[in-house]
């Protein structure tokens, strides 16, 4: 689905002309290009591309923790051992379903001393969200 948030804002079309009223985009979603108009300006279309994120932060649970979370899922999904799961693997790509889900919070609560609230628990989609949640909730004791 495309959206697309707009302002108008006056911009001089020349330094002797009164001020134009152009359509500012705010915020785009969906498009793949958009022309900008005016009475008497007419600008050629903006062809629009996703950015890679300039950085990301994230918090980084101990690698130990991070294993005994793989450990906690691999038991209650019955992954064999030789099966691929890092720290970036999701839930849902593993194979869990929404009981699966509460069933490996209820536990990380077990293995960890832990309560998880139902807000935090819906946050969690991959192993590393996961592990950041149990060391935010541990350091928080």
């Amino acid at each position: 689905m495309a959206s697309m948030a707009a302002t108008s804002i006056s911009i001089p079309a020349r330094a002797r002309s009164a001020p134009q009223k152009v359509q500012a985009v705010a915020g785009i979603s969906g498009f793949r290009s958009v022309s900008f108009t005016s009475q008497r300006i007419s600008f050629s279309p903006v062809q629009l591309r996703t950015a890679a994120p300039r950085f990301h932060v994230s918090c980084s649970a101990k690698p130990e923790t991070v294993e005994k979370v793989i450990g906690i899922v691999r038991k209650q999904l019955a992954l064999s051992a030789d099966s691929s799961v890092s720290g970036e693997s999701k839930f849902s790509e593993l194979g869990a379903d929404s009981l699966d889900t509460v069933e490996i919070v209820m536990g990380f609560e077990e293995e960890f001393g832990i309560s998880v609230d139902e807000g935090s628990a819906q946050d969690i989609a991959t192993i590393q969200d996961a592990a950041d949640m149990i060391e935010k909730l541990v350091g928080g004791k």
